[in-house]
C-alpha cells in the first residue's frame, strides 16, 4: 500500500511538475498598487463602478459572471450601486427560466436575485474567479506567502495581461507566424525554435494567446472623468474582478483584525493574571 502510494505522488509531482520545469517561460508581471492590497486594505467604491462600466462594455460580449448575483453590486464593500440603479442595470440581461411555460422555458429580464449570464463563447472563460484561480501564478516574487507579502496577486495578473500586448519578438519568423497574438505576461507552449537557446530557456518572455487585445486605451467614457488611459481602464477592470472572486474579503479581514486584537487582549489579561494569583507562591520554600 505503502509503494502504491509513493507511485501515485510521484505520478502527481511529474503532471504538475514536469511541464512548468519543460517551459520554463518567464513572464512580465508588473507591481499595480491595487487599495485593496494589504491588512488594512479596502476596495475602492468609485474603482469598482469603473471595472463594472468595463466589463459592461467590453468583457462581457465574450466573458462571463455566473457565479456573481446582481443583487451583490449593491453591497457594502463592493460597486455599491443604489438599489433602483442595481434593478435597472440587472434588466439589461435577459437569463433563462426554465418555469416558464410549463416547464418549457423561456427568456425574461432578469432580476436581482438572478446571476450574470455565463459566457457566450466555448472557448472564452468565466471571469467570476479568474483573480482568485490566478492568484498562485509564477510571477517576479514567486507564489504563495511571498505573493502575499510583495502584493503580487492575481490583479497584477489581469492588469499585466491586459496591458502585455506587444509585437511579435524579432526572433519569430516571418514566414510561420504563430497562432494568435504575442503576450509578454501569458505563459503557453508552442514557442518556435528560433525564440528558445540551447539550454531550452525562451530568450523572450511571455508566449502567443488567442484573445485579440480586448483594451487599446480610451475604450471607455468615465462619467467621473477618472484617465481612460489603457493601464487605468486595465486596473479598474482588475480590481472589479477582483472583487467578483473576493466580494467578502473586506469583511473576512475586519473579522481577521478583530479576532487579532481581541487575542492580544486575552493574552495580556491572562498574563496578568498569572501574574498576580502565581507569582507570590513560586519562590516560597
Amino acid at each position: 500500500m505503502f509503494r502504491k502510494f509513493t507511485l501515485t505522488a510521484a505520478t502527481t509531482l511529474a503532471l504538475f511538475t514536469g511541464p512548468v520545469m519543460a517551459a520554463e517561460i518567464e513572464t512580465e508581471i508588473h507591481d499595480f498598487a491595487f487599495s485593496f492590497e494589504g491588512p488594512f486594505g479596502s476596495f475602492d467604491q468609485m474603482q469598482l463602478q469603473r471595472g463594472l462600466q468595463v466589463y459592461t462594455e467590453i468583457c462581457a460580449a465574450c466573458h462571463g459572471l455566473e457565479l456573481v448575483a446582481f443583487r451583490t453590486l449593491s453591497d457594502d464593500g463592493g460597486p455599491g450601486l443604489p438599489e433602483d440603479q442595481m434593478r435597472a442595470y440587472a434588466e439589461f440581461y435577459e437569463v433563462f427560466d426554465q418555469s416558464l411555460f410549463d416547464g418549457e422555458g423561456d427568456f425574461r429580464l432578469a432580476t436581482p436575485a438572478d446571476k450574470f449570464p455565463s459566457s457566450s463563447l466555448s472557448n472564452a472563460p468565466d471571469l467570476s474567479l479568474m483573480a482568485k484561480a490566478r492568484a498562485g501564478f509564477h510571477g517576479p516574487h514567486g507564489t504563495g506567502i511571498n505573493q502575499f507579502v510583495k502584493g503580487m496577486g492575481g490583479a497584477e495578473y489581469i492588469a499585466s495581461l491586459l496591458t502585455g500586448y506587444h509585437d511579435e519578438p524579432e526572433c519569430a519568423p516571418e514566414d510561420e507566424p504563430m497562432d494568435g497574438y504575442y503576450n509578454v505576461a501569458f505563459a503557453a507552449g508552442g514557442f518556435p525554435d528560433s525564440c528558445i537557446d540551447d539550454h531550452g530557456h525562451h530568450m523572450v518572455p511571455g508566449s502567443w494567446i488567442s484573445m485579440a487585445p480586448p483594451l487599446y486605451g480610451d475604450d471607455v467614457v468615465y462619467a467621473d472623468g477618472h484617465s481612460t488611459d489603457l493601464e487605468h481602464v486595465a486596473e479598474d477592470v482588475a480590481a472589479f474582478l477582483m472583487w467578483t472572486a473576493e466580494p467578502k474579503m473586506m469583511a473576512r479581514q475586519q473579522a481577521g483584525l478583530t479576532g487579532f486584537l481581541f487575542l492580544v487582549v486575552l493574552s495580556v489579561l491572562l498574563y496578568l493574571t498569572n501574574k498576580r494569583l502565581w507569582a507570590p507562591h513560586k519562590h516560597k520554600d
